[in-house]
């Protein structure tokens, strides 16, 4: 129950930080593209693969399973988006933003592969806990 709740806590958090990182994009850089959704998952997947890999079992950082959850599930969950993705980019389509749509997809798969790839390779740079 104590894991339950710290996902629902954090879920909140990473859903608030997600509209205000995504208005912030926006407001910068106008919408014709979905630069907002695309940060966050770009952000989210660093962290998340950062996150899990220094507190797994041969991370530097020891968390209780009630925190890791809250972070990676809850927050970290909470503020990626693949849903968001999947209707801007259907919506892309739908306004016949042929090469919007596809640069979405391909940029924010490739990309945020890239960044939770960079996310394991930092966490692995820390030293081993003893």
């Amino acid at each position: 129950m104590k894991i339950l709740l710290a996902v629902m806590l954090g879920g909140a958090l990473g859903s608030g930080l997600r509209y205000a990182v995504s208005l912030w994009v926006a407001g910068r850089v106008g919408e014709e593209f979905p630069w907002g959704t695309f940060t966050v998952n770009v952000i989210g997947s660093f962290l998340i693969a950062f996150f899990v890999v220094l507190t797994g079992p041969e991370g530097s950082l020891t968390v209780s399973p009630v925190a890791r959850s809250f972070v990676a599930i809850g927050i970290l969950g909470g503020f990626t988006t693949f849903s968001s993705f999947s209707l801007q980019t259907l919506q892309l389509l739908q306004d016949g933003q042929w090469y919007w749509a596809a640069g979405n997809i391909l940029l924010s798969v490739m990309v945020c592969l890239l960044a939770a790839a960079a996310g394991i390779a930092l966490a692995n740079l820390l030293p081993l806990r003893s």
